[in-house]
């Protein structure tokens, strides 16, 4: 069967513009990311061990292609250095290890973050398609494009309906969960084929270039906590991380991330200066109309006309979700939807849950709060307790 992995675009953009920072501001740092699976699965993931590490065996042996580098160097904002560190740049298995222990599958990514923080989305992408290959395939794929018809029916309907300011646009976020690369790839042919004034794009860069789509993404959780442990004073590393992230792009890529210690945490840091100079917001964790709300009002009290900003909404949509927010936004701000289990794992089988995390970084742990039970994540307790300390964040959650 072939490798699930044949390309290193393969991935979600957001990891190339955080792995460019990275490279450029902090190369020296090292870190550790870890696998977990949130939910109870079908079968034991243990069972997929050997046929995992025959895939991080492949996985290492990819290199980018020259056609692929030419493209990348292509987007207005990846610099030149950052694609010849690309072209010579190579997975290390010395780095990654997957192994069984008390049953449950562990999988560990070790090394400089350089060279560690682009496991993370292969791998996701790898368990999910060793996992899913051992249910009737026949099925799910005629399920799942049952499910697609009347996705893209309910994207069309859309455009019958009476306008908003602001017009519905939902993008693919869908690699790491997604059922096989040949589905993701279907689904984001099929959106974009027959439903193109709504659907805008994919996270995916190796699809974004073969279906000639607008890549999408910015920063994730890992990198705003890597600050967390950069020598700056605690309290002060969401407002080191957006400087830099201004500094690197410049007016490019201007969505930030808000949900590392919460929205309240951010919005504390999120002056009229990071204001004017971020184009939007993305939401991750918690209520999304009342974090829609605490945007709009922390713009209005800045004096920014909302209207000229994005709110992007991307923790677990499905479509009438996404369009319940859009009816409630649609006039107020500019809006986007990133939807990914939904449109990649859509079959009628259960998905898994799973995510790789930062876990420290130089040594150091770091934490991530959320605004939602059951997603802050930390190995040590008194560094999370010290953490919310500092923000005045009461609720773990």
């Amino acid at each position: 069967m072939k490798p699930v992995i044949h390309s290193l675009l393969d991935t979600d953009l957001y990891k190339f513009s955080m792995w460019q920072a990275m490279l450029h501001r902090h190369p020296t740092t090292q870190a550790r990311y870890t696998f977990v699976c949130r939910n109870r699965s079908a079968y034991p993931l243990a069972a997929l061990l050997d046929e995992l590490n025959r895939e991080l065996d492949h996985l290492c042996t990819l290199r980018f292609r020259a056609d692929e580098l030419a493209w990348l160097g292509g987007l207005r904002y990846i610099k030149s250095d950052f694609v010849d560190f690309l072209r010579i740049f190579q997975f290390q298995r010395e780095f990654i290890r997957a192994s069984v222990a008390h049953g449950q599958l562990t999988i560990e990514a070790r090394g400089p973050q350089v060279h560690v923080m682009a496991f993370e989305i292969f791998v996701l992408a790898i368990v999910n398609e060793l996992y899913f290959r051992r249910f009737d395939t026949a099925a799910a794929l005629a399920e799942g494009r049952r499910r697609l018809r009347d996705k893209v029916a309910r994207l069309q309907a859309v455009g019958r309906e009476p306008p908003l300011r602001h017009p519905f646009e939902i993008t693919d976020f869908g690699v790491r969960r997604r059922f096989s690369g040949d589905w993701q790839r279907e689904v984001v042919a099929t959106l974009a084929a027959e439903a193109p004034q709504v659907f805008k794009g994919t996270s995916n860069v190796m699809l974004a270039r073969e279906l000639g789509l607008v890549p999408i993404g910015t920063m994730a959780h890992e990198y705003l906590q890597t600050y967390q442990t950069l020598g700056v004073r605690l309290r002060d590393f969401q407002k080191a991380a957006l400087e830099d992230w201004v500094q690197e792009y410049r007016g490019d890529l201007g969505i930030a991330l808000t949900d590392v210690i919460g929205m309240d945490a951010f919005l504390a840091d999120f002056d009229l200066y990071f204001a004017k100079l971020f184009d939007g917001l993305r939401h991750d964790s918690g209520d999304p109309i009342a974090w829609g709300e605490k945007a709009l009002a922390h713009y209005a009290r800045l004096r920014i006309d909302s209207h000229t900003k994005r709110l992007v909404f991307s923790d677990g949509l499905d479509i009438a979700t996404a369009l319940r927010i859009h009816r409630h936004f649609g006039d107020r701000a500019q809006l986007g939807f990133g939807i990914g289990t939904h449109l990649t794992n859509d079959m009628g089988l259960q998905p898994l849950n799973i995510v790789m995390k930062l876990r420290e970084a130089n040594g150091q742990p770091v934490a991530k709060i959320s605004d939602t039970p059951g997603k802050a994540l930390c190995d040590d307790a008194t560094f999370l307790a010290y953490l919310r300390q500092v923000f005045g964040v009461r609720d773990a959650g």
